[in-house]
């Protein structure tokens, strides 16, 4: 299941989109760390289509996780090139 929160700075809609099974957790690799906080990340469930009406609203995208990601690249959200790993969970920004 992907959740989303809404997120607004500046006049801007940031969305966080996780894939459910992540949030609460950290992953570390080297330097890099990829905290997905309840804070920040758990929001709503939603259905991918309720997720795409939300994006169409000029949202910024910080995405997390295997089905998340997957469907950011089905819908061409992102590019496949713009996605890095961290132990092994992929995640993605669009600014």
């Amino acid at each position: 299941m992907i959740f989303v929160k809404e997120h607004f700075y500046n006049n801007r809609k940031l969305l966080s989109i996780c894939d459910g099974n992540l949030i609460g957790k950290t992953f570390e690799e080297g330097k890099k760390i990829l905290n997905v906080s309840k804070g920040f990340y758990h929001g709503e469930p939603m259905f991918e289509k309720d997720i795409l009406n939300l994006i169409k609203e000029n949202a910024l995208l910080n995405i997390v996780g295997e089905e998340s990601v997957n469907f950011a690249l089905r819908n061409e959200l992102i590019e496949k090139d713009g996605v890095k790993k961290i132990k092994g969970i992929p995640y993605a920004l669009l600014l």
